[in-house]
């Protein structure tokens, strides 16, 4: 077990949990873009030292990335967001302690589960960052939504700068896919028929049809 990588994700839980409960506030980058730095990271130290993943690691791996991305939703929905100088504000109740105690659980049963069925890479501390990362993806994908709707601006970031959230989001699925978003093309109006062009199109009609009589 990488002593290195118990620390930093011990690390990182004891920073998140002091600052939700402090509270905050609610910043783009933090809250989309350092979990997604943090789940690939993750996800590229499973191989490294000699690793190889089996059927069976891969089979536990999944198992465990599903239950952190659920807790991860449920302390998404239990976190409390409230305008603060015209920004958003967050702040996780006390007792949402329990879903992070939840999540420690479930790592060290899979943990057990994994080192049982000869998953070694599964059981080992390989994969701490990686679900901790897939975690916090679970907890934006329903507190993005709810701050978007609510209307008051996320917080700007540590540069003064506000982050957006939209146009990121969009960037990850591909395009805007709003076409009254700035700079999105709008799509070209046929023009209308005039009343003269139709006068014109009836009575041309109408002498092929007396011509095709005679």
């Amino acid at each position: 077990m990488n002593v290195l990588q118990v620390l930093a994700a011990i690390a990182v839980v004891i920073f998140v949990i002091a600052r939700q409960l402090r509270g905050e506030p609610l910043r783009g980058k933090r809250l989309i873009l350092l979990p997604a730095i943090l789940a690939v990271v993750g996800f590229a130290g499973l191989g490294k030292g000699g690793r190889h993943l089996t059927t069976t690691d891969l089979a536990c791996l999944v198992i465990s990335g599903v239950i952190a991305v659920g807790i991860g939703t449920a302390q998404g929905a239990l976190l409390r967001l409230e305008p603060r100088d015209g920004v958003l504000w967050s702040r996780m109740p006390v007792y949402g302690l329990w879903l992070w105690l939840a999540l420690v659980v479930s790592r060290v049963v899979m943990t057990v589960v994994a080192m049982a069925l000869h998953a070694p890479v599964a059981g080992s501390s390989a994969p701490l960052l990686m679900l901790l990362g897939l975690n916090r993806l679970g907890h934006a994908a329903v507190v993005t939504p709810r701050a978007l709707a609510s209307g008051v601006p996320f917080a700007p970031e540590k540069d003064g700068r506000p982050f957006d959230v939209r146009g990121a989001l969009a960037g990850l699925l591909g395009g805007s896919g709003d076409p009254s978003a700035p700079g999105a093309e709008r799509p070209a109006r046929q023009p209308r028929p005039t009343g003269s062009y139709d006068r014109s199109a009836r009575d041309g009609l109408r002498d092929r049809g007396r011509r095709g009589r005679r």
